[in-house]
């Protein structure tokens, strides 16, 4: 009596650790990829706005009106297949982008995400290029610049062109490829009597933080690489002194979840990078030439940077860092230290998607491949559970012959292992094996923008969200929205049912404390898997089936398992 006292004591503690405790630690160390972008009301799916989504959006708090700020002055039209906007001529700023290939929610009619924003707006947001000038005066903030045409587009650059009193001529040459990369050529050219000195340099602005949470898992915020490793800041930290990294090949910028703006000077130059904060809520990462040019009369001097303003696309990334030579610029997705393992398999991942069209049948068909792959441990891990199994008896008279002696108990145990040869950690490898892959596909889930608003199959419209539907409201008939911790979905209910399953599948233990664990943990999981993502419980609920499956299997060539070990 007084031991289930205690087993039901210690049961409503770990119950209310899962249920109040659980939400804090997982969200401050395992949140979810992204908050949840349906909710089911009155039986209906509806999608929920997301304003972290969108960098650069309109508030109730905005400064001014976003569009009578873009009327004012004279702008080039940006268009490419992947971003549209406009360059401030005064200033020649780079103020006003939009994403077309990136919704701000799951619904039809959502708008596109804005990453970048002008000054004068609630979260202005913006990049310029400009020369520190010694025997001359540089472009200000204020300088109207000419242009050589109305639109910078794939394959037709546009030229900025500006004058100064002492007969020097600045150029900026912009040119965009297909996707979110913008190339810049800042010339000086000396027309005056006099040698001048010029200084390239490139910068981003950002009035207040990104809304998107900045987590152990994955870092948002300012970042740089600077001689080869990333240095990941938080906004915190640029309180104080700015942040000064003198390098040569590297670049800085602002990352958010899924979007990412990077200042890349020439990859051969040496330059210093910088983070800083200005007044109030005002961000800036630049960087500046560390070598003067001295320009004499009639000799102009060139510089190529780069500007990427998109999102964080992975095959994109890396084909930047490959063809263009940028360092390191993978490094703005923060794969972390299990970068060996989730980059192949989002590549898998990604390449399954391509072949079905679909990223929750992807996902099935990866949990498939990883079984296939770990089958002949499984075989190992089933052979061994047998053999232990078989050698229970004389365990158990061990334990009773040494119950007062554990020392002597040890020795004896490992010595009848040794004899039987019988490895009794042999079983948990498919299990050790699997805590890897299962904090990969996490990382994968929550890093990459391809998981993004990815459907499955009827109510699940985001995979890299938690499931939305809960029988705690009815599945939404009941007019209210349940709180988080109690909101179970239907996804993490039948990974809990599919585990329980897996486990009655299994001979019952012969240990008392074993079997109430076992009866235990299919209800606890099903809590604690309930805030992450949909595709990762996916990954759970047919990995459980697969094994049952397999289970199956093997106890037709290990009929031990089944059969009650002799007294």
């Amino acid at each position: 009596m007084k031991n289930d006292q205690k087993n039901f004591i210690i049961f409503a503690v770990l119950a209310a650790f899962i249920l109040f405790g659980w939400p804090v630690v997982m969200g401050q160390f395992f949140p979810t990829a992204t908050a949840p972008a349906t909710r089911i009301e009155g039986g209906r799916e509806v999608a929920l706005p997301q304003p972290e989504a969108d960098p650069a959006a309109n508030t109730p708090a905005a400064i001014r009106d976003r569009d009578e700020v873009l009327a004012e002055t004279p702008r080039v039209r940006i268009d490419t297949p992947a971003v549209s906007g406009s360059i401030n001529l005064r200033g020649a700023r780079i103020d006003d982008l939009i994403l077309k290939r990136h919704d701000q929610t799951v619904a039809e009619n959502s708008a596109p995400i804005r990453l970048l924003s002008p000054a004068g707006t609630d979260s202005a947001y913006y990049a310029g290029f400009g020369w520190r000038m010694g025997g001359g005066e540089a472009p200000a903030a204020d300088t109207l610049w000419r242009a050589s045409g109305p639109l910078l587009a794939p394959g037709t650059p546009v030229t900025l062109e500006a004058d100064n009193a002492t007969g020097q001529r600045f150029r900026i040459e912009l040119a965009i490829d297909e996707n979110y990369m913008f190339t810049v050529r800042q010339t000086v050219a000396n027309a005056g009597g006099q040698p001048v000195t010029a200084t390239p340099y490139g910068y981003l602005s950002r009035r207040g933080r990104s809304t998107d949470p900045d987590q152990w898992i994955a870092h948002v915020g300012p970042m740089a690489v600077r001689d080869g490793s990333a240095a990941y800041i938080g906004y915190d930290d640029l309180a104080g002194a700015p942040s000064r990294f003198a390098t040569t090949g590297g670049w800085a910028g602002f990352t958010d979840h899924y979007w990412l703006t990077a200042i890349i000077p020439d990859q051969g130059a040496a330059a210093e990078l910088q983070l800083r904060q200005g007044a109030g809520e005002l961000y800036q990462a630049d960087f500046t030439l560390r070598d003067a040019a001295s320009i004499g009369p009639r000799q102009s001097v060139t510089h190529q940077s780069r500007l990427f303003a998109g999102a964080k696309e992975v095959r994109l990334i890396d084909r930047y860092e490959d063809e263009l030579g940028i360092v390191q610029f993978d490094q703005a997705i923060d794969w972390g230290w299990f970068r060996i393992i989730e980059k192949p398999i989002f590549y898998y991942l990604d390449w399954l998607f391509r072949l079905v069209g679909n990223f929750g049948v992807a996902i099935i068909l990866l949990t498939i491949t990883i079984r296939l792959i770990l089958f002949p441990i499984a075989q190992k891990q089933f052979a061994s559970m047998a053999q232990m199994r078989a050698i229970q008896p004389k365990l158990k008279a061990l334990q009773e012959r040494h119950k007062e002696d554990k020392p002597r108990l040890q020795q004896e145990m490992m010595a009848l292992y040794k004899a039987e040869k019988v490895n009794p950690l042999a079983g948990c490898l498919p299990m050790f094996l699997q805590i890897p892959i299962m904090f990969a596909l996490y990382k994968v889930l929550i890093l990459t923008i391809e998981m993004r608003h990815q459907p499955f199959v009827l109510w699940i419209r985001d995979l890299s969200a938690p499931d939305p539907l809960t029988p705690i409201n009815l599945f939404g008939l009941l007019p209210f929205t349940p709180p988080s911790f109690i909101a179970i979905g239907v996804f993490p209910i039948l990974l809990g049912v599919s585990m329980w399953a897996q486990f009655k599948l299994n001979p019952a233990p012969m240990d008392e404390v074993q079997k109430q664990v076992f009866a235990i943990m299919p209800w606890m999981l099903m809590f604690l898997m309930a805030p992450f993502a949909a595709g990762l419980q996916l990954y759970w609920i047919t990995s459980n089936v697969l094994t049952m499956a397999q289970q199956w299997w093997l106890y037709r060539s290990h009929p031990a398992l089944k059969t009650a070990p002799a007294k």
